[in-house]
């Protein structure tokens, strides 16, 4: 007989708040003095990441599909051995198992395996007395099922959540605490769900505050009773299988790409005598000394696919090992790892076979048979286990597994990769396989050094080029003199300093200069603000940036804790917009037009068929005024989902005064507006916002622009005389061109500052941009480029 206080967190279905809660109750329970143990009810791996930061022990998943009804509970107790207190959280709603078998493997059946008491967890957010009615039926639908209290979440008033208590009291069920609505204690989520704990630094602290919230508002001594209320359990813990005979090192990919794995799955490694080794394929150049199988479980490579990419040293040493015949298991994000490339960054390259992402979700449990001999089992093994991705990658012609009949991944003697996900513990054959395979393989060799590839620093600006004494090609700020009447406005706005900047004329100014209403316009302290208001204003799930471009946008969104999608424009293109390459799934969407630094200017139609329910369309119009006639400008057009962000820096030549500013959808500029600090937009850059969308600066830089494009064409021809390749077909007051390695530098010798390529993504260092100027410039730069040896 075995003694563990136990309970399970339920609910009527998905997105009620059984994480929140669950989570919450581990962390204030170990605060309160209990040894906690964290459970999962079915294949999830990221709420088992959230469950190991409250309690400080491994997450645990219990699925009878993954391992059979007779394991689940010795499974519980070898994973709460040591503990006090168990808490299982749920999976979907109270009695939602797998389509067409009465429910099983739901929180209900698992539930029963483990004769464990329940808390009901209840939005009541939409609902009052209604939600007695639910609890009622929840309860009496199974009386097998014993909902031992209930947790009411998201609760609008103490008088709305009263009217609730008052209608349960009929069902003799105890409320046992209220939580008020408060998404600032909610992971955010992207495509797969929510954001594993591993990934988000911030993640501890909010634990923290969910932890006094709990202890606050939920009756943690009832919690504790109830639990104690579940009877003996007559299972012995379960044991990994193994000889303990001192054996290989498994290498297993972990950091923030590779988060998914059942904590089990090395437990048995470890108990067939293997010494698992943890890499990370974002920091690890190589692999562990000795290693003489490979892991490759779960995660997210799509989202860090840049970074996974520019780590060439390890992506070489993975494919030479695999190469070698090295055992290699790859799961899901192990299998998209050791494709040429994921939506074409490159990866392993060991299958070939390429990655993308899909709008569909495939998402269930499945039966899977070996079709032929291969390194995890014989022809005809069978095994049970789940999908759960958004990416495709076509099948080999030796595939890894029939699921359901349908072929999945890769297979030889070797290596198995496949979309399936399994739990060793319930098919143990298949760690045996593993390690016997690695018992007589070779170690991987040490590689031969080379270089990583450097991402782009996304915080370089075309300054850091521009130093003092050289001519500067590399800021894309105009050289022209300001207009002496912004000078005057600039001046004359010094008197009202005494006062705190008040920008509503401002606002009233550049929404006539748009025609749009007031509340289609945010003034901003210039693009860089705008940008970071966009990264913080929603919980965005698949940001894609399309690049090259400016680099502003990416960073802002990943100091705010966002992974960022990349889709790279081709210069075999002319780095023109191609609509099609944007995943379906992106909820946000930046693009620059026309484009820094490619110059290239998109079609207003390409940018427009961005657009979709569910998803903000951004578009960069930093050098839109400098563009004659501002062709393909969406920034008169009121297009639900989508804004445009506005710089007066560039043709104005007023950087240091930060003025910007952003149009578009009211929705999500009031979303914009939230985030903004008061007083951000100061009274000279409010006062250069006013006279620069009065008629007279309008007509002006229309003037500009004409004289833009006569001195970019001059540009263009010049550089193209010296038989460089200018790129796409430029718009802007700038050009890109490629050059010969050291070009840059040895211009920078002769007196003149570019900016470089390869601070952009997408581009690398024989790529420079050049800023128009006048004729005598050009002129100027053409014959140094010229006297380069």
């Amino acid at each position: 007989m075995v003694t563990i206080p136990r309970f399970v967190v339920a609910a009527p279905a998905s997105g009620h708040g059984k994480t929140t809660v669950a989570t919450g109750l581990m962390a204030a329970l170990r605060r309160g003095g209990h040894t906690v143990s964290g459970h999962k009810i079915g294949p999830d791996y990221i709420d088992p990441g959230y469950h190991a930061l409250a309690t400080g022990r491994p997450g645990r998943n219990l699925d009878p599909h993954l391992v059979g009804d007779d394991l689940v509970a010795p499974l519980f107790v070898h994973g709460a051995t040591g503990a006090d207190m168990a808490v299982v959280e749920g999976v979907m709603g109270l009695y939602d198992g797998m389509l067409g078998t009465d429910g099983y493997a739901s929180t209900a059946h698992v539930a029963g395996l483990l004769d464990a008491p329940v808390i009901l967890v209840v939005d009541i957010s939409h609902a009052s007395r209604s939600i007695a009615a639910v609890v009622h039926g929840m309860a009496s639908y199974d009386r097998g099922v014993r909902i031992a209290g209930v947790i009411l979440n998201k609760a609008g008033s103490p008088r709305h959540s009263d009217e609730v208590i008052a209608a349960l009291e009929s069902t003799g069920i105890p409320v046992l605490g209220v939580l008020q609505r408060d998404d600032g204690i909610s992971a955010p989520s992207r495509h797969l769900g929510l954001v594993p704990a591993q990934e988000r630094v911030e993640a501890a602290g909010q634990l923290d505050r969910l932890a006094s919230q709990i202890a606050e508002h939920i009756d943690l001594d009832e919690v504790v009773r109830i639990a104690r209320s579940a009877p003996d359990l007559t299972d012995s813990p379960w044991e990994p299988p193994g000889s303990g005979i001192d054996g290989p090192v498994i290498a297993v990919a972990g950091g923030r790409a590779f988060t998914f794995r059942y904590t089990e799955t090395e437990e048995i490694l470890r108990a067939a005598g293997c010494r698992t080794v943890t890499f990370d394929p974002l920091r690890d150049e190589t692999l562990p000394e000795d290693t003489a199988g490979i892991y490759l479980g779960g995660g997210f490579p799509e989202v860090h696919a840049a970074d996974i990419s520019s780590n060439a040293p390890l992506r070489e040493h993975l494919r030479a090992a695999i190469a070698g015949g090295v055992p290699t298991v790859a799961e899901c994000a192990g299998l998209l790892y050791l494709c040429r490339d994921v939506d074409g960054a490159d990866m392993v390259g060991a299958l070939n076979a390429s990655a993308r992402m899909t709008p569909r979700l495939t998402l269930g449990y499945r039966t899977a048979i070996a079709p032929a001999d291969g390194l995890l089992g014989p022809a005809g093994t069978r095994v049970t286990g789940h999908e759960f991705h958004r990416t495709t990658v076509e099948p080999g012609p030796s595939p890894a597994w029939l699921l359901d009949g349908r072929p999945d991944g890769f297979a030889t003697a070797t290596l198995h990769a496949s979309y399936l996900h399994t739990h060793w513990a319930g098919h143990p054959q298949l760690a045996e396989r593993f390690v016997a395979a690695a018992r007589v393989a070779a170690p991987v060799a040490a590689p031969p050094r080379m270089p990583r590839v450097a991402g782009p620093d996304l915080h370089h600006h075309g300054d850091r080029d521009a130093t003092d004494g050289l001519v500067d090609l590399a800021v894309n700020v105009s050289r022209r003199p300001r207009p002496q009447w912004l000078d005057e406005t600039l001046r004359s706005s010094l008197a009202g300093l005494d006062r705190y900047p008040d920008p509503s004329a401002a606002r009233a100014a550049l929404a006539g200069r748009h025609g749009r209403s007031v509340d289609e316009v945010l003034p901003t302290a210039g693009g860089a603000e705008a940008f970071t208001l966009i990264a913080r204003a929603r919980s965005w799930r698949m940001p894609v940036v399309v690049h090259p471009q400016f680099t502003e946008p990416e960073a802002a969104l990943l100091a705010a804790g966002h992974k960022v999608r990349r889709v790279l424009l081709r210069v075999d293109d002319g780095f023109r917009l191609d609509a099609d390459a944007v995943p379906d799934a992106a909820d946000l969407v930046i693009v620059g037009n026309p484009t820094n630094p490619t110059s290239v200017l998109h079609p207003a139609a390409a940018l427009r068929s961005l657009v979709r329910p569910g998803r903000v369309v951004v578009i960069d119009e930093a050098f839109m005024d400098a563009i004659p006639g501002e062709t393909e400008s969406l920034s008169n057009e009121s297009i639900s989902g989508l804004i445009t962000v506005r710089s007066l820096t560039k043709t104005w030549a007023i950087p240091g005064v930060r003025a910007g500013y952003v149009v578009g959808d009211p929705e999500i500029l009031a979303d914009l507006a939230a985030q903004q600090p008061p007083w951000s937009v100061s009274t000279p850059a409010a006062a250069a916002m006013i006279a620069c969308a009065a008629p007279r600066a309008t007509e002006e830089s229309t003037v500009i622009a004409d004289e833009i494009a006569t001195d970019r064409a001059a540009l263009v021809e010049a550089l193209t005389g010296l038989g460089l390749e200018v790129a796409g077909d430029p718009a802007a007051p700038f050009v890109l061109v490629r050059s010969e390695p050291g070009t840059r530098e040895a211009l920078r010798s002769k007196g003149f500052a570019l900016r470089r390529g390869d601070t952009f993504p997408g581009l690398g260092d024989e790529w420079v941009r050049i800023a128009v100027r006048d004729r005598a410039v050009t002129d100027a730069l053409t014959d140094a480029w010229r006297s380069i040896p």
